[in-house]
């Protein structure tokens, strides 16, 4: 009665002779009660090895989900079951370890995104794991596979294999060079962070790249020279970070850099203040634009005596005495205004506004080359709604990779959420729904 319900799916292309006998000689009888079926699958139940077979062809999709995704089951039959046609059982598939490898080369072009990224965790995970033996037998296809995700069209995939490998010591380094730099941030801060391999010649190449110098400035050593290079990118997080990184080897020199340019940028304030073991003279320097609460913490973590704490703290209080007063009203608007008539407020004006942390002058900046109003500005980036920011910043008339930061950096949305670019530049939203998404803000 059911025969007719079995359709003959082919197997994956290459597949040995025997396997294509073994599959399409099934018997095609009625097909067990999948309820039965799947309780025995879960439960760990011995397979007959004509019953597996059967099982493989089962009309169910979850029966063969559940078969795919147990151990026990002959290669030959996991490589059938790389070419089903339920992509939840191609996932299963992917994510079990006795899938042999050819089947994984399989998969690693599947077109469901979720099947590549099972394959991503569990390729990246097997790859480190593997002893000199198993590499000459698999490693090859292996690191094959590892290659093909990491160019994968999906920045999803690649950043798994990223969060996978960030500490692996036996992996391919064009690997993981090619993943540190990575146009999305997603992708290569881990790599950029935590990877012993990368060499100091592959972390001035990262900061060159700008997409992760943040994650440089962190890792648990870093060079003078990548610390040099770092400060020299004049990118405002990144040199924050270093400071906050005990183990960064900074020159005097390259300290005296930061502080020269450090007073009108707040954020670098509390990092140099909190920095340890600064000489007597860049603690005076740094004294004279921190505030009081920042000269007691310079005091206390350079172990500053009573008497050189105190001559700070009068300086402080002397300075902020006959300082000018502030200006009542913020002149934001001003500056955005004569950045726009000089046609500056650009993809690297948005980017250098940004690492300053002055985001009342970004606001204005956007809403004038955008041509809204600040308010409709503030009403999109607060509802941290990924296509509302990109839709902002196709009005303001940037590139969509100065949309992705704007989501990250000012939206504060989730890297899971991003909006990616098409093609790597493109806007991935049509202009009708990005006006319309101006417009839903506006009103």
């Amino acid at each position: 009665m059911l025969g007719f319900l079995f359709r003959r799916r082919p197997a994956p292309a290459g597949a040995p002779a025997e396997l294509i006998e073994a599959i399409h000689h099934v018997p095609r009888e009625t097909a067990p009660v999948a309820a039965e079926m799947l309780k025995r699958l879960n439960d760990g139940a011995a397979l007959a090895d004509g019953e597996a077979k059967e099982l493989a062809r089962h009309v169910d999709p979850e029966v063969r989900r559940a078969l795919a995704g147990r151990g026990d089951v002959r290669p030959e039959l996991l490589y059938f079951l790389a070419a089903d046609t339920a992509p939840e059982v191609r996932r299963e598939i992917a994510a079990n370890r006795q899938t042999p490898r050819q089947a994984d080369l399989v998969l690693a072009r599947d077109v469901d995104a979720e099947v590549r990224c099972e394959l991503a965790r569990k390729i990246a995970r097997l790859v480190p794991e593997l002893p000199p033996e198993a590499r000459e037998r698999v490693g090859d296809q292996a690191l094959e596979i590892l290659e093909l995700l990491a160019r994968d069209q999906l920045p999803r995939v690649r950043a798994i294999l990223s969060e996978e490998l960030k500490h692996a010591t036996r992996v391919p380094h064009a690997i993981v060079r090619r993943l540190a730099l990575d146009v999305e941030r997603i992708v290569a801060a881990p790599i950029a962070e935590y990877s012993p391999l990368l060499s100091d010649d592959d972390l001035l190449e990262i900061i060159k790249g700008g997409v992760a110098i943040d994650a440089v400035a962190r890792r648990a050593a870093v060079s003078e020279r990548v610390a040099d290079a770092v400060v020299a990118s004049a990118n405002v997080p990144a040199v924050a970070a270093l400071l906050g990184n005990n183990n960064a080897q900074l020159r005097e020199d390259t300290l005296d850099a930061i502080i020269d340019q450090a007073g009108e940028v707040q954020v670098l304030h509390a990092p140099l203040a909190q920095r340890p073991d600064l000489s007597l003279r860049a603690i005076k320097r740094i004294a004279g634009f921190v505030g009081a609460a920042l000269v007691a913490t310079l005091a206390a973590r350079n172990r500053l005596d009573a008497e050189t704490a105190a001559e700070l703290t009068r300086a402080v209080r002397a300075r902020i005495d006959t300082a000018p007063a502030e200006p009542e009203i913020d002149d934001a608007e001003a500056r955005a205004e004569a950045a726009h008539r000089a046609g500056m407020i650009d993809d690297d004006w948005i980017d250098e506004v940004m690492d300053t942390g002055d985001m009342t002058l970004l606001r204005h900046g956007l809403a004038r080359n955008a041509g809204i109003g600040v308010e409709t500005v503030v009403r999109i980036l607060g509802a941290r709604s990924p296509k509302a920011v990109v839709a902002l910043a196709w009005k303001a008339g940037l590139a969509m990779r100065t949309a992705m930061r704007l989501q990250l950096r000012v939206a504060h949305i989730p890297p899971t959420a991003l909006i990616n670019a098409r093609d790597g530049t493109d806007y991935p939203m049509s202009e009708q729904d990005m006006a319309w998404q101006i417009e839903y803000f506006a009103t």
